[in-house]
């Protein structure tokens, strides 16, 4: 933190002891954030809790609890992924700045117009986007912030979207307990490291994405040591103030750390094999003592960045004052004796100059200095520098005080939601990535179709006038415009009225467009205040947080239904780029293998990729008490000539055991 503030950074986001999504750092305590936030502000440095993981029911008034005590601390913002926190920070400190974390998955102008709506001030971008996407964003919805990573590690998957390490090892990267499997050796092509992306790149573009709209430039620096944020911070302050000319190259950085090497592909909309890299022996060596040593030198001593400017008044026989302003704090200290009328050296302008600029170890510096004195006063220099620590310290005190004054409110987190008894649409639903499905499901749920897969409209049309009810389920994320609105217009047009949707984006553009909106996994619903938020945005029922075990989904109030996995080979990652950058179709099926030699399916879909676990889900129903607002998802995907859709429904039918499945997280849980 001190080197991030010493090296010129504008703002700090930090995480508490709790709810990180660096759950595997320090992070800092009640006393410590109090303390960081003192530091910070009495530079001019802004500070933002990072409250940004998933929250279950038994903990929501603990994280409550929490962001009330960073508003006393006078935070300026919290930083947040799940959407039933938010809905009640909004209630309880409704003048605390929301910034939407990027994990929740924001990539296009729906996402922002949707949180602006919901009263965000600010979106931390997904890391996939372009430089002309993010400026489209920005053209489209003005009013909102926009953030964008700049520098640091680049996920594989989407973030919010990464289920790998919970479903492999039960820790959740939605949760902060990321075990990143992704950097281990994972085979595709002949790629060994097919998951490891190199670290952004994107310092270089700062003064780029400021053109395009962007508010904040963001460095990842947790879990880091402060030699690696004193590195970026250095160079994102030099590229800002220097402009486009300013990069020379990544060799300093990259020795602090790199995986082989730094990528901009994503900003420069350039996918492929080049943004893979992974840390190597040559990689962990190229940071030598000399480099930190010369790194720790920089940020050891205060970094003088507020100005301030200073009036000395003094007359014989009254005490001298020195008033101090920052632009918004005047101070004034006083003499403890009075001034005497000079015997030999009267005080000058450069006396009073070299006393009272001498600043050091203090993040002041002084802009403008006005001498108001006696011309044949005495003023000893110590009566001087006195003078000016005992006004700086003032200064201190007054920057130091809260700067906003949040009406905190005690509320219920149960308040206001109605789980009463409703007549509830309860249908279960089927997806599938094709329209080519077993007759049985004509009469027995919704049929949820992948919307690429509903371009034989024909057929949809002679199917709803058959008595099929056909739903759009939309892309899991809308990368490279990978939406055919033409076609949504049709299928609205022959009565498609039901659209499954897994982020904000396309919950904001179903609205839009009059689609009965469900929602998908991917929305992350991971508890009751989730649950009502959705009620409340016009969502009709929801599948809940694959990371959900069935005691807690009992335990959910549930204004909505909700759904849980009956069957289907979940999506453990959705990625912009293919693994080991082998993007576009394939005729053949393309395989992941892990070090135990177990083979994950890779399906490249219009515009991302998605990597499914090696086994299907298979939900223990008989561990489960249903309430009768539970309904069952089959989520096909990988069916063939042994075990197509009419063989698995059989199965699942006469609860017929498969030869391998998993339970998923509904009796394990995750951390």
């Amino acid at each position: 933190m001190i080197a991030a503030v010493r090296l010129g950074a504008d703002a700090i986001y930090i995480g508490a002891k709790q709810f990180s999504a660096r759950a595997g750092a320090h992070n800092f305590d009640d006393g410590e954030l109090r303390e960081c936030v003192r530091f910070c502000h009495t530079r001019g440095v802004k500070v933002y809790l990072a409250l940004n993981t998933l929250i279950f029911d038994d903990e929501m008034q603990d994280a409550l609890e929490l962001a009330k005590s960073a508003a006393r601390a006078d935070i300026d913002a919290i930083i947040i992924q799940d959407i039933g926190l938010a809905s009640l920070i909004k209630k309880a400190i409704p003048d605390l700045p929301l910034h939407a974390s990027t994990q929740m998955s924001v990539h296009t102008e729906y996402g922002a117009k949707a949180l602006y709506e919901m009263g965000f001030k600010r979106v931390v971008l997904a890391r996939e986007l372009s430089l002309d996407e993010i400026e489209r964003i920005h053209l489209a919805c003005p009013e909102i912030e926009l953030e964008v990573f700049v520098h640091g590690a680049l996920c594989m998957c989407v973030s919010g979207q990464c289920y790998f390490s919970a479903m492999l090892g039960g820790r959740s990267a939605n949760r902060g307990m990321c075990a990143q499997p992704c950097r281990l050796p994972m085979r595709f092509g002949d790629n060994d490291h097919a998951l490891s992306l190199k670290d952004n790149g994107g310092i270089r573009y700062i003064k780029e994405l400021e053109r395009r709209g962007v508010a904040s430039a963001k460095i990842e620096g947790r879990m880091k040591r402060p030699e690696y944020v004193a590195a970026a911070t250095e160079a994102a302050v030099e590229q800002r103030q220097n402009g486009d000319t300013a990069w020379q190259d990544d060799a300093r950085l990259g020795a602090v750390f790199s995986r082989t090497g730094f990528t901009d592909g994503y900003l420069r909309g350039r996918l492929g094999s080049d943004m893979f890299g992974y840390r190597r022996k040559d990689d962990v060596l190229a940071a030598d003592s000399r480099l930190l040593k010369e790194i720790r030198n920089s940020y050891k001593d205060e970094n003088q960045t507020v100005p301030v400017d200073m009036t000395l008044t003094a007359s014989v026989g009254e005490k001298p004052r020195l008033t101090v302003s920052d632009g918004r704090n005047t101070v004034t200290a006083e003499g403890t004796a009075p001034a005497e009328k000079a015997v030999k050296l009267p005080l000058n302008d450069d006396m009073m100059r070299k006393s009272l600029t001498k600043t050091g170890g203090t993040p002041y510096y002084v802009n403008k200095l006005i001498g108001q004195y006696d011309p044949d006063i005495s003023l000893p220099v110590s009566a001087l520098n006195a003078l000016r620590r005992a006004a700086l310290e003032k200064l201190d005190s007054e920057r130091e005080k809260p700067l906003h004054r949040y009406l905190i409110s005690d509320i219920d987190i149960n308040e206001e939601i109605n789980d009463e008894a409703e007549r509830f649409d309860c249908a279960d639903w089927y997806c599938s990535p094709d329209i080519e499905l077993p007759g049985e499901l004509k009469n027995k749920g919704i049929v949820f179709i992948a919307l690429e897969g509903l371009t034989d409209v024909e057929k949809v049309r002679r199917m709803i006038e058959d008595g099929w009810r056909i739903g759009v389920e939309m892309p899991r994320v809308l990368f490279g415009e990978n939406l055919d609105s033409n076609l949504l217009e049709e299928l609205s047009r022959l009565g498609v009225r039901d659209m499954l949707v897994h982020t904000i984006d396309a919950a904001y553009l179903g609205k839009k467009r009059g689609f009965t909106i469900r929602a998908g996994f991917g929305m992350n619903l991971a508890n009751s205040r989730s649950l009502d938020w959705a009620k409340r945005y016009g969502i009709e029922a929801a599948e809940v947080s694959a990371e959900l075990d069935l005691k807690r989904i009992e335990k959910l109030r549930k204004p909505i239904p909700v759904g849980i996995i009956r069957y289907g080979y979940f999506p453990l990652m959705v990625t912009r780029n293919a693994p080991a950058g082998l993007n576009g179709p394939c005729k053949t099926e393309r395989f992941l293998q892990d070090r135990k030699n177990e083979k994950f399916r890779v399906v490249s879909r219009d515009g991302y990729t998605e990597i499914l676990n090696c086994v299907p889900v298979l939900m223990p129903q008989k561990d489960y008490n249903e309430d009768g607002r539970v309904f069952h998802i089959i989520r096909f995907s990988v069916e063939n000539s042994v075990d197509n859709k009419e063989k698995i429904l059989k199965k699942i039918r006469e609860n017929r055991g498969f030869e391998r499945f998993t339970h998923g997280l509904y009796l394990r849980g995750v951390k």
